[in-house]
């Protein structure tokens, strides 16, 4: 069976766009972290944007090199699987930031800094695990990364769970729990789509070792 590796190694461009996809889902959540940190008057969504339309360009890259490299031993779903699963996190991230701009008043007193670490370890995650593919292969540390991955959604989930009890407790009005559940879902949904990202390179590298 043909590895992994002999397929890439026929061209560099599909471990290069794909790190730059992993790159931009990274950015987007650097991006939104500003945002959240600047006064409500100075928040912008042109970084946010400027990250999704970069990784919407990689993605169609992607699909089109597809097309023109000729391929018979990896299935090309897995590329797209990947390159699907890493567009939607900076998709979904954006979304945070116009709930967040649209209106801001909603979030005095409303602290998202263990939400913006735990995103930003795991956009870092992805990048690393998708890294992996060029580098070595190596399926032990593959299955590391994957794991810190769903470790991470698992924090993730019992922050949500703390939150939703908070946002239930009776202290906020009714406008104010649709808002933040708004957002915590989104925010719940980037992590699953860094676990789908992650799940989809340890499939890959599973079949190919």
């Amino acid at each position: 069976m043909i590895s992994l590796q002999k397929f890439f190694g026929k061209t560099d461009v599909f471990y290069d766009l794909l790190e730059a996809s992993a790159s931009e889902a990274q950015n987007s959540v650097v991006a939104l972290t500003k945002l959240i940190s600047q006064s409500p008057e100075a928040r912008s969504l042109d970084d946010l944007i400027l990250s999704r339309r970069k990784d919407k360009e990689i993605t169609e890259k992607i699909d089109e090199a597809l097309c023109r490299t000729f391929v018979s031993d990896l299935e090309r779903e897995d590329v797209e699987a990947l390159a699907n699963a890493l567009y939607k996190i900076p998709k979904t991230v954006e979304k945070i930031a116009e709930r967040i701009i649209i209106a801001p008043g909603r979030l005095e007193g409303i602290d998202f800094s263990k939400h913006l670490k735990m995103m930003q370890d795991a956009t870092a995650t992805v990048l690393s695990i998708v890294q992996e593919l060029r580098k070595k292969l190596d399926l032990d540390s593959i299955k590391d990364m994957n794991s810190k991955l769903q470790y991470i959604e698992g924090e993730a989930d019992k922050l949500i769970l703390d939150l939703l009890a908070d946002l239930y407790s009776g202290k906020y009005d009714a406008i104010s729990v649709i808002y933040l559940k708004d957002l915590y879902d989104l925010m719940e949904k980037v992590y699953d789509r860094c676990r789908d990202a992650g799940n989809v390179v340890s499939h890959i590298v599973l079949k190919y070792s």
